[in-house]
């Protein structure tokens, strides 16, 4: 079993992750504060555009991390492996290559590794953005499911983000 931790403020990334990982073994946990994220060790932290309160992100066990861009003096906080970074600079893995209407562009600016060690190589997906919603939650969620072993093209043809 794979255990995620989802640290956010209610952006919507926790039921994105839960409605596109289906077939993969996975306990999702989320919370408000690195708190409530210390109860066990995680395969996976998310942390969220949102997340605050970085005091106690030490005590949080964890594997790997996908954070914001500019919380990257938040992964030498944390007890990972390794950090995988989203936003909107040209340094993050993650970015945003366009926005258009009711889709974004996630560009993988380089190859990603999951947690099964498998290397999904760079790319662009297409992805729903519903309105009112900001991109950066959105890239969060699917930069989850890359890191979960979900496959690219499934994750373009079975999108969702609900808020």
């Amino acid at each position: 079993m794979v255990c995620v931790g989802i640290w956010e403020r209610g952006e919507g990334i926790l039921s994105a992750v839960a409605a596109g990982a289906d077939g993969i073994d996975l306990k999702l946990i989320g919370g408000r504060h690195p708190a409530e994220l210390a109860s066990q060790p995680l395969d996976l932290l998310v942390v969220s555009p949102g997340a605050a309160g970085w005091a106690g992100a030490g005590a949080v066990d964890c594997r790997s991390v996908l954070l914001p861009g500019r919380a990257g003096p938040l992964s030498q906080l944390l007890r990972g492996e390794y950090a995988v970074s989203y936003g909107t600079s040209p340094k993050d893995t993650l970015t945003l290559s366009s926005l258009e209407g009711d889709q974004l562009c996630l560009s993988l600016q380089r190859e990603l590794v999951t947690l099964e060690g498998a290397v999904v190589d760079r790319q662009e997906l297409v992805l729903a953005l519903p309105p009112q919603v900001s991109p950066l939650p959105v890239l969060a969620a699917a930069g989850a499911l890359l890191m979960l072993g979900v496959p690219p093209e499934r994750l373009m043809e079975r999108w969702s983000f609900q808020p």
